[in-house]
């Protein structure tokens, strides 16, 4: 397949954009959904992938694979749905015609067209939502470029929320609360290491689906893990992007939430939605048992070592786990200044009046840097490589017609991952070029200019595709980059640390930095140090990669099925875990209630 066709422009297609003028989508919705529900009931698979253009996608999340994936080619969907297609019952219901999902048509481009069309649906097991992308060919017949199912429930065992919740006046709710929380009457079936916001969305999941779930942290405090970290701290995703399930902010909540605020909010969020949380608590050791399919868990609290029995382990410890990724440099011990990793840096107020390197150039490199400088520091900042940068408010602006106050957040969540990889990135390009030539102009040649070097991220497709690939290498810019053009930041760009000297750094192009403090922002180590910590090699090894893109284009390791049965990981950032939290919940709950086995997952 040629990479031109990872994207379909109307040339390529063969399609004279004139015959689209005047065109009704929802009548061309109707015609090929018609099509396509009659062949799904007949279970006409090779007439099913008919409806396909021969590069089309098939996109999956749990509905027919019980797992992540993304089929292309009309020859290996049509091998998807002869091995899925009958064993998972999919049934189409109805075509979504609400404001928000009904038909239309999208021009991303001035050559590419789509239609865009949403159905319900469902399975043996479960109800879902598709989102599907047509494009239309020479004869005006629209065929789907791809198409997404998304399992969101199971029928049998609906989340207990809304009208589902408990609607009883609990006498003794003190107590039982006390007795739950404490796992006075057992073991949990679950247990999360982690109570960060990817931790309790999962707890939050599984508890409206009636799974008995224990979260530890290692910290005194729920929140400690955003609490502790630089007090300058401020998300950049704004309040409506990152809001938790079931916990939408205050109308007054800043746009921009302080990373302290948020901790404050975990904290409350942990409490409102009774989550059992042990704190100053960590995992001394986790067994995989084979034959019990379970794990023998190790955990010490106030001092002395609890044993229990759980059936399924999900690390949610974030980047890295929480290991500080610092390179080893000739050299340190004859340093007679301060170094610091940005996960040991506080506060600026030791600082003030010094001269500080800071070594990296993604956001918390470009957040300490300003930090320090706003405290009257000496600061330079020692770029390595180049950095994609986007303004905030360019960011802002191409989130902003899904993540609104007035557009549903769940389906901008879905929105969100519909369109597979290898089409959206191409269709990054675009705006990414246009946002670095037109709002982020005077930026880019602002720090041109200066030294500071910059990149359009992976292929020219924006920060997205960093953050799929390696999760950082971008900033976001909330005013650093501005300081950097004036000078007020100073910027070493395009050579290495070779060795510490006495009284600084020296680089490998032979340049000496002379500083009183070096903070190395150089991001987190791999998660699978912490499985390896907590589980041993063994277990790690299984689990294979975490992070980054498959061949499919679907993120290793993360809210599906890992090497390692019985073991799940749940990192990103809050939308992420938003949305893939309850599908690491179905998971779970399907295999605790019979519904699947580990041989009804999709690896073909």
């Amino acid at each position: 397949m040629s990479s031109s066709f990872d994207i379909p422009t109307l040339d390529n297609l063969g399609v004279d954009p004139t015959v689209l003028d005047g065109l009704s989508p929802t009548p061309e919705a109707t015609k090929w959904l018609t099509a396509f529900r009659t062949n799904i009931h007949d279970r006409a698979t090779g007439l099913i992938t008919s409806t396909f253009h021969e590069f089309g996608f098939w996109k999956d999340i749990l509905a027919l694979t019980w797992n992540f994936r993304t089929i292309r080619g009309s020859s290996t969907i049509k091998q998807l749905l002869d091995a899925r297609l009958a064993l998972t019952g999919l049934t189409v219901l109805s075509l979504a015609e609400d404001s928000f999902r009904a038909p239309t048509l999208l021009k991303p481009t001035t050559d590419v067209v789509f239609l865009r069309l949403c159905f319900e649906f469902e399975t043996n097991y479960g109800r879902g939502t598709a989102v599907v992308f047509l494009v239309p060919t020479p004869k005006t017949q629209w065929k789907a470029w791809s198409i997404l199912t998304r399992l969101g429930s199971l029928k049998d065992y609906p989340e207990k929320v809304g009208p589902l919740r408990n609607s009883a006046m609990d006498l003794e709710w003190e107590g039982r609360r006390l007795r739950e929380l404490n796992f006075a009457d057992g073991n949990p079936t679950v247990l999360i290491i982690g109570a960060g916001h990817a931790g309790l969305g999962i707890a939050a999941r599984l508890k409206y689906m009636s799974i008995s779930t224990l979260v530890i942290d290692r910290h005194a405090r729920i929140g400690d893990s955003w609490r502790t970290r630089y007090k300058s701290l401020c998300l950049h995703d704004t309040g409506i992007i990152i809001c938790l399930i079931s916990s939408k902010f205050p109308s007054t909540w800043p746009m921009y939430c302080p990373a302290s605020k948020l901790a404050d909010w975990l904290e409350f969020y942990a409490t409102a939605l009774e989550l059992n949380v042990w704190l100053s608590t960590r995992v001394v050791s986790a067994t995989w048992n084979e034959e019990q399919m379970s794990w023998c868990i190790l955990i010490y609290r106030n001092g002395g070592v609890r044993k229990m029995t759980v059936k399924y382990l999900v690390f949610a410890t974030g980047f890295g786990g929480g290991f500080p990724k610092m390179p080893d440099i000739e050299g340190k011990d004859t340093y007679d200044g301060t170094v610091l990793h940005s996960s040991q840096y506080i506060s600026p107020v030791e600082f003030t009046g010094k001269k500080v390197a800071v070594v990296g150039a993604g956001n918390s490199a470009h957040d300490i840097a300003m930090d320090l400088y706003r405290s009257n520091a000496d600061v330079t900042m020692i770029q390595r490589s180049s950095t994609c940068i986007i303004s905030l408010e360019a960011l802002i602006r191409s989130l902003g017609e899904r993540y609104n106050e007035h557009f549903p957040l769940d389906f901008a969540d879905i929105l969100g991952s519909a369109m597979p990889w290898l089409s959206f990135r191409v269709l990054l390009k675009g705006p990414t070029l246009h946002t670095a030539s037109t709002i982020d102009k005077d930026l880019f040649s602002g720090l041109e200019n200066v030294g500071f070097r910059t990149n359009l991220g992976i292929d020219g497709a924006g920060p997205l595709s960093l953050i799929f690939a390696r999760g950082g290498g971008f900033y976001i810019d909330t005013g650093a980059c501005r300081e950097i053009i004036n000078g007020n930041i100073k910027i070493k760009s395009g050579s290495s640390i070779r060795r510490f000297v006495s009284h600084g750094l020296e680089l490998e192009d032979g340049t000496q930095q002379e500083c009183d403090a070096v903070i190395f922002a150089t991001g987190f180590g791999e998660l699978r140090n912490s499985i390896r910590e907590i589980c041993g090699p063994d277990v790690a090894s299984k689990v294979g990669p975490i992070w980054g893109l498959d061949d499919e284009g679907e993120q290793q390791g993360l809210w599906r099925k890992t090497g390692q049965p019985h073991l799940w990981i749940g990192m990103g950032n809050l939308g992420r875990c938003r949305f893939h939290s309850l599908h690491l919940a179905l998971q779970i709950k399907a295999l605790e209630e019979g519904l699947i086995t580990g041989d009804d997952i999709y690896v073909q």
